[in-house]
């Protein structure tokens, strides 16, 4: 089965952008969809991102259209999210899952799943 690990999270302010990186290991990423989910204190988790096998299809939560950016590398087997204009709404913990089920979105459906990593932005 697939470990997964994300970095690349850290303190930024208001309009800042960071990139995240999920690297997978155990498994190819190949054979999984991918997604980001993020998780703020006293909140549910809820779906960020996802991405296809390929990479050819992607689907964003509606609050970040426009400022983040799904990306995979299954060559490296890595996972990004290019995040862009960041607002303090945006702080959480950003985690990286994967399932093998196509379609799938909301995090109940999703097997595998790395630590996270923390995003803060500050106003």
């Amino acid at each position: 089965q697939v470990q997964l690990v994300e970095s690349g999270g850290g303190l930024v302010q208001t309009g800042g952008s960071l990139r995240l990186s999920c690297a997978a290991s155990g498994d190819s990423i190949s054979s999984y969809i991918m997604a980001w989910f993020r998780q703020a204190p006293g909140n549910e988790r809820e779906s960020v991102a996802a991405i296809n096998w390929g990479g050819s299809n992607t689907h964003y939560a509606d609050f970040v259209k426009g400022r983040f950016t799904i990306s995979r590398d299954n060559g490296r087997n890595m996972l990004y999210l290019q995040m862009n204009n960041l607002e303090p709404e945006d702080t959480a913990v950003y985690f990286c899952a994967a399932d093998t089920t196509m379609g799938a979105w909301a995090p109940f459906e999703y097997d595998y799943w790395g630590q996270g990593t923390q995003v803060t932005v500050s106003s």
